[in-house]
């Protein structure tokens, strides 16, 4: 008997059968979406790392993502309907081939060429919504990780928690766009990157109704089963599943080391061209070479496992299939040589037992996808999980004040031995305090904490706040972008201050800089340590801030360029506080106090004659 359908009938019903089971579709993935994030780690995981996108807004921005999903289950329903009317129409070619009636030939061909044209058009209209939906999240999930890594200094704090996390600036680059485009596709799909769970389930409902109005009865062991092949193909993919996700599951623990392993070696290799000066001079390629294979060849023995992983599943996963592609020939034959069935219904029960098994093998098939997607999701939420506790590490509450008032600050090692205990110092406008004390006493510490970056402190702390305040450190941080930018920052260039930005570069020595001053190179690389360090007391001059900190800022250049550059800042910000850290003892003249750090917690103020 053929199931060949009344077409015009089945185009009237296809618009009912998709607003039914796109309504049906829509409950039962938001409900499963739930389930999961409630209910399993990956999904906690998953709400924790991207909930908000999800959340409506009252306006179309803050309702695009959920609307961008709903548009993609349409279009995946009216995918699995147009492949449902694809086998009717081969079925009625092949059963006209067969009955030799070119009429209903040429009217299936025309009914092929409408459903081509149509799928043509919904893929498309696929891949475009499917891309749109991942830039647009993609977008919002960079700016929540770089806002929560940035939020609190956790970007620093970080290294202090129990398991810093490694290579964050790789999770934030490279594993938000593996996570977005992974997420889509293993949730939703479509015919343009594979079926994903939401298809695969449509695909399994939809066929598995032809394949049973297909399937005819088996007697097995004297046992009359109708529709066996329905059976058949539940029980032979199921059985499969389960073997392949034996043979698969380590394959979740290799890939998330192969993302470790693979930033090691990167982070060798950055960490070398960053410091290849250094390198040079010391003649260390060897040891370095040997770094690098070293860290090089751990990556390679893990993708030696995953080969040898991926290979046995691989093989097994192409051996099940390739058997799936005679097993309802060779169930059905016997009935097209018996008559009762023709042609067109052997071809439409390949189609839709191919369908039935793809959609069943969906899991079994997309495990190492799987595997490699939760170690994606481990990495960000330990990225998410790692700022949250470097926020809950103590912090010195720093209040405003117009001066420097330090009382009962005690600053400690991490492993609670002191290093200063107790301290008070009070700095009012233009005084100017000396740091000093043997290597390890905790001078370069003790500037830390007062800017909030050493959580190993407590005590009262109160100065001007950021706006107001400067920090220098020996190593000058020079910005990307161009020398006003490295100027002003952290601040943006004002284009009013273009005078007196070249007038600060003169006044610290670096006026042949002014004719480059909007010149976009790596200044990092192209400036040495001293004149990096002079740039810092370019800031400080055309910032004027109430109160700057001073980590042996001038520790790169001479001891009369020294004098000029304290010199300018003296004259220029007479009101201005200085904390410098020093060991020279041409900077006692430039400030009216000495601190005298003694180790152990010690320490002695005194008067500093100019």
């Amino acid at each position: 008997m053929t199931t060949t359908l009344d077409w015009r009938d089945e185009w009237l019903t296809s618009l009912e059968w998709i607003a039914k089971a796109f309504g049906i579709t829509v409950v039962c993935f938001f409900l499963a979406a739930w389930l999961l994030t409630r209910y399993t780690k990956w999904g906690r995981q998953f709400r924790q790392i991207t909930i908000g996108y999800f959340i409506p807004g009252r306006s179309w921005l803050e309702c695009r993502g959920l609307v961008t999903v709903l548009g993609m289950l349409l279009l995946c329903v009216l995918d699995v309907r147009i492949a449902v009317l694809i086998t009717y129409s081969s079925n009625g070619m092949y059963t006209a081939l067969q009955e030799m009636n070119s009429g209903h030939f040429w009217y299936y061909i025309a009914v092929f060429a409408v459903l081509a044209a149509i799928y043509v058009v919904e893929t498309l209209l696929t891949y475009l919504l499917a891309q749109t939906f991942i830039i647009h999240w993609r977008i919002w999930l960079n700016a929540r990780m770089v806002g929560d890594w940035l939020d609190r200094r956790a970007y620093h704090r970080g290294h202090f928690v129990d398991s810093p996390v490694d290579n964050p600036d790789q999770r934030i680059q490279e594993d938000i766009t593996t996570f977005t485009t992974d997420s889509q596709t293993l949730a939703i799909g479509s015919n343009n990157n594979g079926l994903g769970a939401t298809s695969a389930i449509i695909t399994l409902v939809s066929f598995t109704t032809v394949l049973w109005n297909l399937s005819g009865p088996m007697t097995i062991l004297g046992v009359h089963i109708p529709r066996m092949m329905v059976f058949l193909a539940f029980i032979y993919v199921i059985i499969a599943s389960a073997f392949a996700f034996k043979i698969g599951r380590p394959l979740i623990r290799l890939n998330f080391l192969n993302e470790g392993l693979g930033a090691s070696y990167r982070y060798a290799l950055v960490r070398l061209r960053d410091n290849s000066e250094e390198v040079a001079f010391y003649r260390g390629e060897d040891v370095e070479r040997s770094t690098l294979l070293s860290r090089f060849g751990a990556v390679i023995k893990n993708q030696w496992r995953i080969v040898f992983r991926e290979t046995k599943f691989q093989g097994f996963n192409l051996t099940v299939s390739q058997i799936a592609v005679v097993f309802p020939l060779m169930i059905q034959a016997p009935r097209f040589f018996a008559g009762t069935i023709k042609l067109g219904d052997v071809t439409q029960t390949s189609q839709a037992f191919t369908q039935v098994h793809n959609s069943l093998s969906f899991f079994r098939n997309i495990y190492d996808t799987f595997a490699a997607y939760r170690a994606t999701l481990n990495r960000l939420s330990g990225l998410l999980d790692a700022d949250e506790q470097s926020r809950a590490l103590p912090e010195l509450a720093v209040q405003n004040a117009e001066g420097l008032t330090i009382s009962g600050l005690d600053v400690r090692l991490p492993d609670d031995r002191p290093l200063i205990a107790d301290l008070d110092v009070d700095l009012t406008g233009g005084d100017s305090l000396l740091v000093k004390g043997p290597s390890g006493s905790g001078k370069t510490t003790l500037l830390r904490s007062l800017a909030g970056l050493w959580p190993y402190t407590s005590g009262v702390v109160r100065h001007p706040d950021t706006e107001h305040t400067m920090f220098l450190s020996q190593q000058p941080y020079v910005p990307l972008g161009t020398v006003r930018m490295a100027l002003s920052y952290p601040d943006q260039p004002a284009p009013e201050e273009d005078t007196r930005a070249r007038e600060v570069l003169r006044k610290v020595q670096l006026a042949h800089l002014e004719e480059h001053i909007d010149e976009e190179r790596h200044w990092a690389r192209v400036l040495s340590p001293g004149e990096q360090q002079r740039l810092g007391f370019a800031r400080i001059l055309l910032r004027r801030p109430k109160l700057v900190f001073l980590d042996e800022a001038t520790s790169a250049v001479d001891e009369g360029l020294e004098h000029s550059l304290y010199t300018a800042v003296r004259t220029e910000l007479p009101d201005t506080m200085l904390v410098s850290v020093g060991h020279r003892s041409t900077l006692g003249p430039f400030h009216n106090r000495q601190l005298e750090l003694l180790g152990e917690g010690r320490w002695e103020v005194t008067a500093q004659v100019r």
